[in-house]
């Protein structure tokens, strides 16, 4: 069908002269009036000129949890972004409660001839799930990545924060503050992450007060990934007499602010909360959320890497990358309530 400049010109809302500029590929256009010119030739049919095809390097598959929790959009953000300056074009595959599997997301990638996959916080992180999945995805020669979560069984890169020193981090900074019943909120047992901040958890309660690891236990809540399940979690744990709670999540750990209210406490005079994360908006809630910030743009962008030079014919070592969190410190942490602060 051969373009008619008059109609691309009324489409796209600019004059004959502009379309004639960009359909030659003349400079001087901005970037803006140049994509409605585009817009406009697909909305009416016809097929762009050779030199003005996007070109695609591939697609590569990202599937993610369900996107309720700030930091999976955030960290699809990031993936997406490094894929799209290598030319790649991402496609976001969503699990979510009653929908898709992660088997069936990667069988539907799969058949629509992705170059790779990118995995943040699947069945890789579930020490009850079966690896062999992964094996026979190898077995389709499709290349791989695996965020948050490790296990030896599987031969393929892993990019990871560093749990344990992020719960040390949060045992300091609680301590410092003269807090001693410190009591910490995590998701099931089951997954890799929550089995390494539980170890980091219990190696800063006995560095700081000497517990053991069955006293320590008696700290330790699991639950859901949720406010409510924060909130479940705290609830327990502010009933056991601790006056500061470390959460596995941004969304825990507001969670646990409500539960403290709930108990007509405080946040942080008579309670302090950490989270995990420091997911999107979370330094505006009220209070400002002290939490341990996962790399996001570092663990990203370490994850495309990984998975393009296994695309370009150069596997990646069976190894993880392990990436180490930072405090951040914000309102809803102070120093502990004085009836539970120790003798001087």
């Amino acid at each position: 069908m051969t373009a008619r400049l008059s109609d691309i010109a009324a489409q796209a809302g600019v004059s004959e002269a502009t379309v004639s500029r960009v359909l030659n590929g003349k400079p001087g256009v901005a970037s803006a009036t140049r994509e409605s010119v585009l817009a406009a030739l697909d909305v009416l049919g016809y097929e762009r000129p050779v030199r003005l095809r996007q070109r695609s390097a591939g697609l590569v598959g990202l599937i993610t949890p369900e996107l309720d929790n700030p930091i999976f959009p955030a960290l699809a953000q990031v993936i997406g972004q490094a894929l799209t300056r290598q030319g790649y074009t991402p496609v976001l595959a969503t699990q979510t409660p009653g929908g898709s599997t992660e088997d069936e997301l990667t069988d539907m990638l799969v058949e629509r001839g992705v170059a790779g996959i990118i995995f943040v916080s699947g069945l890789h992180a579930d020490t009850t799930a079966d690896m062999t999945r992964y094996d026979r995805l190898r077995g389709k020669g499709v290349p791989y990545v695996l965020l948050n979560g490790f296990s030896p069984r599987v031969r393929a890169p892993f990019v990871s924060p560093d749990d344990r020193a992020a719960m040390r981090l949060a045992v300091t900074h609680l301590a410092a503050l003269g807090h001693t019943r410190i009591g910490l909120a995590v998701g099931p047992k089951r997954f890799v992450p929550v089995l390494r901040k539980i170890e980091g958890f219990q190696q800063g309660m006995a560095e700081r007060f000497g517990l053991s690891s069955d006293e320590s236990e008696a700290l330790i809540q699991h639950s859901l990934y949720t406010l409510e399940g924060g909130q479940a979690a705290a609830g327990a744990l502010i009933s056991l007499g601790c006056t500061a709670v470390v959460c596995a999540s941004d969304m825990m750990a507001l969670g646990a602010i409500r539960a403290a209210r709930q108990q007509g406490l405080d946040v942080p005079r008579d309670v302090s909360v950490v989270g995990f994360d420091d997911s999107p908006l979370i330094a505006f809630t009220d209070p400002p959320l002290t939490t341990i910030r996962q790399p996001v743009q570092a663990m990203g962008q370490a994850a495309v890497r990984a998975l393009l030079e296994e695309v370009g014919g150069t596997p990646t070592p069976h190894s993880e990358f392990v990436f180490m969190p930072e405090l951040v410190v914000r309102g809803s942490t102070a120093s502990a309530p004085s009836s539970s602060r120790p003798p001087s």
